[in-house]
């Protein structure tokens, strides 16, 4: 998503927090879909504070210190370490000009809103971030994609290679067939 504001956005953080306090900095950043109102600061996740970094469009501070893109990933590698993954499925998705917000429950990493609909429409998609080799349960994510899907979303597997590329697929319906212990030939003629 391009930034049309000349100037960056300043925020604290404050007990883990990255607060945006002043209130023309919270209207461009919620025009854009970024953070979440709190009495009357903005909140921003973790995941959008390292893309404004990443952009330089966000001066970061803790008490008088500045903090830099490099320290603030450090910092939130310690506590989880999917936030590279998360920070780089959101640069992706907003890079491609999406509204790009937290999931909301059944496993799934983001919402993610069609371009010009944030405000408007609920989110569209669904986005369900795996890294490359790692293996998941298959039983649990059919569920979530087939709740996900009676409520009127789109499921969206992002799977983030080694390199760093991101690979998206669309889940339609899935079927699994029940394994059966024994090989039955009396179903297959080989004449």
């Amino acid at each position: 998503m391009s930034f049309d504001f000349e100037t960056k956005i300043s925020a604290k953080l404050i007990n883990e927090k990255i607060i945006v306090i002043n209130p023309k900095m919270q209207n461009i950043l919620t025009e854009r879909g970024f953070g979440e109102s709190e009495k009357d600061t903005l909140v921003l996740d973790s995941f959008e504070a390292l893309y404004l970094l990443y952009n330089n469009k966000l001066e970061l501070k803790k008490v008088n210190k500045t903090i830099v893109f490099d320290e603030l990933m450090q910092q939130y590698i310690q506590k989880n370490d999917d936030i590279l993954t998360r920070f780089l499925l959101y640069r992706d998705l907003r890079t491609k000009g999406y509204v790009v917000k937290d999931g909301f429950g059944f496993g799934s990493d983001f919402r993610v809103y069609e371009r010009g609909n944030y405000g408007l429409k609920d989110a569209k998609f669904i986005i369900f971030a795996f890294n490359e080799g790692t293996q998941q349960k298959l039983g649990k994510l059919y569920k979530n994609i087939e709740e996900i899907t009676k409520m009127g979303k789109e499921p969206i597997i992002a799977v983030i290679e080694r390199r760093g590329e991101i690979i998206y697929y669309k889940i339609n319906k899935m079927n699994f067939l029940e394994n059966k212990p024994e090989f039955e030939m009396k179903d297959f003629n080989f004449n």
